[in-house]
């Protein structure tokens, strides 16, 4: 029996199959349980440091703590970025990928924790000259996540930004077979 097709013709390799993003609504649960689960990262490093430095009030150190999450919330996020997933990740079907869809190396991985601070660095640094009480903070912030957010729905792919500039994406992943 004859094969299909023109034989003539040189083999095409086949595509890659797409990778769209999640919903922005997926993204944004995903992201918000991803906050729950950090508290417990935050308790447990906070007990930790309060214990080695000796810390006695909550006020004490604050900046050093503050250092100390910072590093420890990207030895989190680059260690499960690296393998594809955080817990919330595998919860909502959401995992990280690079451009080619292929798993990111850990360099690629603390990129995009550095440029993920977009989310609350500059709501936090045009609030830091004024005075202002804990919910007209809480507003700002919040509105300028919803922005960054929604801003998500200009990028051609409808990545987030932060994932363009790290040369990553975020993609559906199916759960695996129990």
């Amino acid at each position: 029996m004859a094969a299909t097709g023109n034989p003539s013709s040189p083999a095409t390799p086949p595509s890659a199959p797409p990778l769209p993003a999640p919903a922005l609504k997926r993204r944004m649960a995903c992201w918000m349980y991803e906050g729950m689960l950090m508290f417990g990262v935050v308790f447990i490093s906070g007990y930790l440091f309060s214990t080695l430095s000796q810390t006695r009030h909550a006020l004490d150190n604050r900046h050093a703590l503050q250092a100390f999450l910072f590093v420890i919330f990207g030895i989190y996020f680059t260690w499960f970025w690296a393998k594809g997933q955080t817990l919330a990740m595998k919860t909502w079907n959401i995992r990280v990928v690079d451009r080619q869809g292929r798993a990111i190396s850990q360099a690629r991985a603390l990129g995009r924790y550095v440029l993920s601070w977009l989310w609350l660095i500059p709501p936090l640094g045009a609030v830091a000259p004024f005075n202002l009480s804990g919910g007209e903070i809480a507003v700002i912030v919040t509105g300028w996540v919803a922005v960054w957010a929604l801003l998500s729905r200009f990028h051609p792919e409808g990545q987030f930004w932060h994932d363009a500039w790290a040369g990553t994406r975020l993609i559906h992943s199916t759960p695996l077979s129990r």
